[in-house]
């Protein structure tokens, strides 16, 4: 359907972009071009810009925020830019210089200016702009590919030089949460630089990366045209994981294909026009330079090498254990986290239906951008007693602006407003806007049981992140905390009250990913009760030979997840039809 993709479709420019929904493989494929292009004898550079990081894992090396050679290949470099790294160095470059100088007060506050969630988002773009600005890093290389944060983030870090410019032309104030404009006016020329370099074809291509899975496919499509409006337009798509030949008498190799082609066939009209490459469904986990090396060969393995151990039984419970022990101790706030593309929104979804089954009221809610709630239900809610909401991102900041300028009118003189609706025109305010509406739905949980889908694992972190932050915040821009702002940290860390499920693939990059969100949750005093593993071959009947070596690979990571991270551990088989509707999603509590 699509000509396998190879070198020739991505060595025309210096600057390669790979993007895409989270989960679909872009780690990955970024690091087997890289690979390719070193193994031609290019200077290779590879830099991850994603908060959630997993670029260490699949080159099997640590990385810093400085370059270093990957181990056996002598032209490729590799370093990720840790935006809480960068985040601590950046508020120490603007505050530094008045430490000692101004008085003790006045650098609190600056600290206080630079202490929301997106000066982490500020900070990394900080970075990526002065890589791409260097021309000591930029000559040194022939390609530098970036494998980017997962969609979202990264539409906002890419549009983020055209915002800032616009924020740095209009304000005049230098008072906001970004921080005192001394520290961002003089990037003004490195960030128009950024620009266009993103938007000239002879330097950049943005490589799109999708599974051929629906969801995937949307999300490319809605990166494709929204980047494309900024002037990013050499633009390619990469199909990644498409299934080939397959033992067409094996039930769940035959939907697993029919699926794929479906979802190729109902493919968004702008994206059909782009031009599109394929790699291959492959039977080994691919971490290492052996392994990526060979995704990018094309070189067939011969599936009867893989070897099969069917003696080793698995035992773990399925999704019903979770919800009938959340219905059992009457858990009033349920999140589930965990890597974009593993399954939270489904996984959320099964759980609230299957609460309401019990009897319970719930509301299921998601801060999740790309709203998949939409999508798993459609038209067929089900009982009366679900509640669907979705934390719109637009209306809410629209909200808050009102909210927040209508309160403060009466105390404030017309200096006074003009500086507010300065500090409400920074980026921080979507943050502390969506952070309010999460706070006000979780301040309710005594009438019904909430069960949130949260956002991808970067976009979550910084969201709670923002917890922390934002009673600093409020007080600032509304001379008042609401109760359930006070109430919420202290909720969210009451185990009898809370609970966290972590959601992940039976893979080396999701549950490595899992593991870092449960350490950093784990550090904000919120401690996961439940690991859920999501569409897993190994407790399915597939005697498919690329099906059954990749159920082999799971293994591993399934006996990890069981033995040493989780504190409960339920799992899910990969399942032949995708559950849409009300119906369908009590199938999992069956």
């Amino acid at each position: 359907m699509f000509t396998s993709l190879q070198l020739g479709a991505v060595n025309h420019t210096p600057f390669l972009f790979f993007t895409g929904k989270g989960g679909v493989g872009k780690t990955s494929t970024a690091s087997a071009t890289a690979i390719a292009l070193a193994d031609e004898g290019n200077r290779v550079l590879i830099v991850s810009t994603d908060p959630a990081s997993n670029l260490q894992d699949v080159l099997e090396t640590e990385l810093t925020n400085q370059p270093k050679q990957v181990p056996g290949i002598p032209t490729l470099s590799a370093c990720n830019l840790d935006p809480e790294e960068a985040a601590a160095s950046y508020r120490e470059k603007v505050i530094g210089p008045y430490r000692g100088k101004l008085p003790e007060s006045v650098v609190s506050n600056m600290e206080e200016q630079l202490s929301g969630a997106c000066s982490v988002e500020i900070a990394a773009f900080d970075e990526f702009t002065s890589l791409l600005a260097d021309p000591a890093i930029v000559d040194e290389f022939d390609h530098i590919v970036f494998d980017t944060a997962p969609t979202g983030h990264t539409l906002r870090l890419l549009q983020l030089p055209t915002a800032w410019m616009g924020f740095l032309e209009e304000s005049t104030h230098g008072a906001s949460c970004l921080g005192p404009l001394s520290g961002l006016g003089d990037k003004k020329d490195l960030y128009s630089s950024t620009v266009n370099v993103l938007s000239d074809k002879e330097k950049t291509t943005l490589v799109l990366v999708a599974r051929p899975d629906s969801s995937a496919l949307m999300e490319a499509d809605r990166a494709s045209t929204e980047l494309k409006d900024i002037g990013i337009k050499n633009q390619i798509l990469i199909v990644n994981g498409l299934m080939g030949k397959h033992q067409w008498d094996d039930s769940i190799a035959s939907a697993f294909y029919s699926r794929q082609q479906e979802a190729l066939r109902s493919m968004p009209v702008a994206l059909k026009e782009i031009q599109t490459y394929s790699l291959p469904y492959v039977a080994y986990t691919l971490t290492g330079t052996i392994s990526l090396r060979q995704l990018l060969s094309h070189v067939e393995v011969n599936p009867n090498a893989v070897t099969v151990y069917d003696d080793e039984s698995i035992e773990i419970p399925g999704l019903k254990k979770v919800i009938d022990d959340f219905s059992k101790n009457n858990t009033r706030v349920i999140f589930t986290m965990g890597k974009g593309g593993v399954g939270k929104t489904t996984i959320a979804s099964a759980i609230a239906v299957g609460l309401v089954e019990r009897g319970h009221k719930v509301h299921l809610t998601t801060t999740d951008p790309a709203a998949h709630l939409t999508h798993i239900f459609q038209e067929e809610r089900g009982k009366d007693d679900l509640r669907i909401s979705r934390i719109d991102p637009k209306e809410t900041v629209e909200s808050y602006k009102k909210s927040v300028l209508s309160k403060a009118a009466e105390g404030l003189d017309e200096e006074g407003m003009a500086y507010l609706e300065e500090d409400l025109n920074s980026p921080c305010t979507e943050e502390i806007a969506i952070f309010q509406s999460f706070a006000e739905i979780v301040g309710k949980a005594d009438e019904e049981i909430v069960v949130i889908d949260t956002a991808p694992t970067g976009h979550t972190l910084l969201l709670l992140d923002a917890t922390e932050s934002y009673t600093k915040e409020v007080p600032r821009s509304k001379g008042e905390v609401e109760d359930y702002v006070k109430n919420l940290l202290p909720r969210l860390r009451n185990s009898n009250e809370t609970s966290v499920v972590i959601v992940t693939l039976p893979e080396a990059t999701p549950v490595l990913e899992a593991k870092r969100l449960q350490e950093d949750l784990h550090r904000a005093e919120i401690h996961p009760k439940w690991w859920v593993i999501n569409q897993s071959l190994s407790v399915t009947n597939t005697t498919d030979p690329v099906l059954r070596g990749r159920a082999v690979s799971e293994r591993e990571w399934i006996q990890k997840v069981y033995n040493d991270y989780a504190n409960k551990t339920a799992l899910i088989p990969w399942m032949s039809e995708e559950k849409i509707g009300y119906k369908k999603l009590m199938d999992f509590s069956k």
